[in-house]
């Protein structure tokens, strides 16, 4: 097979979309959400991982979550995995990393990327499916009984336990 006949070969593959989060809480349990100006709905901070740069889905987190509400943080624990299927847009693999609890400081140094965000608010866990639609208020719930239970990353298809 010659170089040409392998990318040839690449470019055939399917395509898949990967995006990175992190969850964040504060010492209450409520988890940080943020508002997209370009879309409905809620969102962890998180995007899309610049793999064809190289990019690992931790590093996206972080590099996301520093774009979007300005803090640095070194993630903790690989929380969730998502495989989502959607019949009208390629699948996604959505990773979820552990953000921490934030102090009233670091709420207070928040700085949104006004050109992606509207506004950023805390949301008990009781009411987390209000605000995120579709399969990830089902894995940000999975992520808090993992971190609960201190249990290993939860495999998940559409925002639902698997294996």
């Amino acid at each position: 097979m010659t170089t040409q006949d392998f990318a040839t070969y690449i470019a055939g593959l399917p395509r898949v979309l990967a995006g990175a989060a992190a969850l964040f809480r504060d010492a209450e349990g409520r988890v940080l959400l943020v508002e997209p100006n370009y879309r409905e709905g809620w969102a962890l901070p998180g995007g899309t991982i610049e793999s064809d740069d190289g990019e690992t889905p931790r590093q996206g987190a972080r590099r996301e979550t520093l774009e979007e509400i300005g803090l640095d943080r070194e993630l903790g624990q690989l929380l969730a995995v998502d495989w989502v299927y959607r019949p009208t847009w390629p699948p996604l693999v959505a990773y979820l990393y552990d953000g921490g609890v934030l102090t009233e400081d670091d709420f207070k140094a928040i700085r949104l990327q006004e050109e992606e965000l509207l506004s950023w608010r805390l949301v008990e866990p009781g009411q987390l499916t209000e605000y995120l639609q579709g399969p990830l208020g089902h894995r940000v719930l999975i992520a808090l009984d993992v971190l609960a239970q201190g249990s290993g990353t939860a495999e998940l298809e559409n925002g639902q336990r698997v294996g």
